[in-house]
């Protein structure tokens, strides 16, 4: 169920913000936008491809791979907590770690991956992603885990096919996706099968 309400109580508020779900909150320019808590499911999956890619691209690269990180544009930066959207991971080179404010990142990272949750908003982010210059955009299925990656083409995104072995390429990173068993990513860095996994670590579990 969507609503849409024109000023929320005071009372809501302060009651939402003690709950834990206030941490997925965001700010689209003004609004308050308040997302589900995400389930089992996304969490155990987005925390096992956080480890993944830190270990196996970022820490080797001298990069950063962070979490559920507050971000919002340069030109908002002075009120930035007016206008601003939560990815669920975001990848950083060294020439972008300036962006990293600890609280917030004000900026483009080198990527943005969102985990597509049923009646999320991760398409409407798009606009906001491309507005930053953000070069790519992975997004995951939650349930199924299918990869769809985007690189930024003048002002909007443009899907990355799959190869002919079903890799879909980051051309930012080399890093590589593809469906692995039921409800599994295969991840692998550079074409390098050493490097190969399936996630979640675990096999998948409702709830």
């Amino acid at each position: 169920m969507r609503a849409v309400i024109a000023e929320m109580p005071r009372r809501w508020l302060a009651e939402h913000k003690a709950s834990e779900a206030a941490q997925w909150d965001e700010v689209w320019n003004g609004v308050l936008h308040m997302p589900p808590m995400p389930n089992r499911l996304h969490q155990r999956f987005e925390r096992d491809l956080l480890i993944h890619l830190q270990t196996h691209w970022g820490d080797p690269r001298g990069c950063q791979v962070d979490q559920q990180v507050n971000l919002t544009t340069p030109e908002d930066e002075g009120d930035w907590v007016h206008n601003y959207r939560i990815p669920d991971l975001v990848l950083l080179t060294p020439d972008r770690f300036h962006i990293d404010r600890g609280e917030y990142m004000a900026g483009a990272p080198l990527v943005v991956v969102e985990v597509r949750s049923p009646r999320d908003e991760t398409d409407e982010k798009f606009p906001f992603y491309a507005g930053l210059g953000v070069p790519e955009v992975w997004v995951f299925d939650r349930d199924t885990k299918a990869p769809a990656l985007h690189t930024l083409i003048g002002p909007t995104y443009q899907p990355v096919a799959a190869d002919a072995d079903g890799w879909h390429r980051s051309p930012a990173t080399g890093i590589e996706f593809r469906p692995g068993g039921p409800g599994r990513l295969t991840v692998r860095i550079g074409g390098n099968d050493a490097t190969a996994t399936d996630l979640p670590r675990h096999a998948p579990t409702t709830g």
